[in-house]
């Protein structure tokens, strides 16, 4: 058997293909999960990031007023 037939090259590509395709299928399902993972942090860190900007907006909301603390002594 010195040439494989063309009906022989065919199957291996094939084969090939089929293997390269389940490769690509895990990467993409671990991709998908980690775009979900980002996801749901990107949202935690969004509503942590606006409970803080509430508690500072409250915090200066308590300040006395700019021209009371230019006066005091």
């Amino acid at each position: 058997m010195a040439h494989p037939s063309s009906l022989d090259q065919i199957a291996e590509r094939v084969e090939r293909l089929l293997l390269r395709h389940a490769e690509l299928q895990r990467t993409n399902t671990l991709l998908a999960q980690q775009v979900m993972a980002l996801t749901q942090e990107r949202d935690s860190l969004q509503s942590r990031l606006q409970a803080a900007r509430a508690r500072v907006d409250a915090l200066l909301d308590r300040l006395p007023p700019a021209s009371e603390t230019k006066d005091a002594p």
